[in-house]
């Protein structure tokens, strides 16, 4: 997306003065962002005009009082990119949003300026990390290979077997846009567990390493 172009946002979110402050602080913002749904469940994101939005921010912690994990993985199936904004500062959860395909994880107290930086990244592909986000990455002490998600290694595969991200797009039926936030999201994953992987040569050497793919399959 240029950098100028108008941003729109779904907010899921059960607390109303939640919603009227997110939507104040995008208001006061220097490049357009515009809520263009919001409400306490699943549906401000999955019909309307919330359907379109570029970027979906959900609260983990909707009124049935248990983690959102089954609205995040519907979001994410719809290729959607989901913020995850809460009040839980627990470094596993966080983790967990991650490996299930959330853009990003911030805390409510991370505030305004954090929202504001991941909203315009999300919509732009570029990748965020917030504080308490570097500090889950940080400490993490799972070890072994990323957890990629099933639609990133279908990407990242169908990448080694294609001449351009636009064929890889055609083929899954998806945008180049799409395509490189999952590259970019298995790129970061990657770096997190300090195993770098910058160029496509090195994301398949990861990837034969991490027996997702073989020599004689490339």
């Amino acid at each position: 997306m240029p950098e100028n172009e108008p941003v729109s946002v779904a907010l899921i979110d059960d607390h109303p003065v939640v919603l009227a402050g997110i939507e104040s602080w995008y208001a006061a913002s220097e490049r357009p962002i515009t809520v263009t749904a919001k409400g306490p469940d699943l549906s401000v994101a999955m019909s309307g005009p919330g359907l379109a939005a570029d970027v979906v921010v959900l609260d983990l912690q909707l009124s049935q009082g248990v983690p959102a994990y089954p609205e995040l993985k519907q979001l994410v199936a719809r290729e959607r990119q989901v913020i995850i904004y809460t009040m839980q500062e627990s470094q596993e959860t966080a983790l967990t949003c991650l490996d299930l395909g959330a853009f990003t994880y911030l805390t409510k107290a991370e505030g305004e300026r954090h929202l504001m930086a991941a909203t315009l990244a999300a919509a732009d592909c570029r990748p965020y990390t917030p504080p308490a986000l570097a500090g889950a990455f940080g400490s993490d002490a799972r070890k072994g290979r990323p957890a990629l998600t099933p639609r990133e290694v279908e990407v990242l595969l169908e990448w080694f077997q294609s001449e351009s991200k636009a064929m890889v797009g055609e083929s899954l039926g998806i945008s180049v846009r799409t395509v490189n936030t999952y590259l970019e999201r298995v790129r970061i994953k990657y770096a997190n567990a300090g195993r770098p992987a910058t160029t496509k040569a090195n994301l398949v050497a990861r990837a034969i390493q991490d027996g997702l793919t073989s020599l004689d399959e490339l």
